[in-house]
């Protein structure tokens, strides 16, 4: 069974540390890049190509939409999937309209992290 390879882009270095460490615990899973800004982010996924991006709305300095964007302008098949405390539905329905494959709330919806990344694998 292929890996799939994941890019985490998060500024909190807690949240970060707590995702990684999850990302780590599943099974054909590969964490390939962890950024905390959107163009260390950008050029981070340029570099490494990842099949999913999991992405912060909210970055120092930065938003998760020059990610997102960056990501539609490639016509790469990477799936997003946008994590955050942020998960109104006005942001929801924006991150959905650019491309992301699903928008989940941080503080309720974390564990369907790992059921959506393990559907991509058998997807492949």
């Amino acid at each position: 069974m292929p890996s799939l390879k994941v890019v985490l882009v998060e500024d909190s270095v807690a949240v970060r540390e707590r995702i990684a460490q999850s990302l780590r615990s599943i099974d054909h899973v590969e964490l390939i890049g962890e950024f905390e800004d959107a163009s260390t982010a950008i050029d981070g996924i340029r570099d490494r190509t990842p099949d999913v991006v999991l992405l912060d709305i909210k970055l120092r300095g930065s938003s998760g939409m020059e990610v997102m964007r960056y990501v539609e302008r490639t016509k790469i098949d990477i799936k997003v999937i946008v994590l955050t405390n942020y998960a109104e539905p006005q942001y929801r329905e924006l991150f959905l309209r650019q491309g992301a494959h699903a928008v989940l709330d941080k503080s309720h919806e974390f564990h369907r992290v790992e059921e959506l990344l393990l559907r991509l694998i058998d997807a492949n």
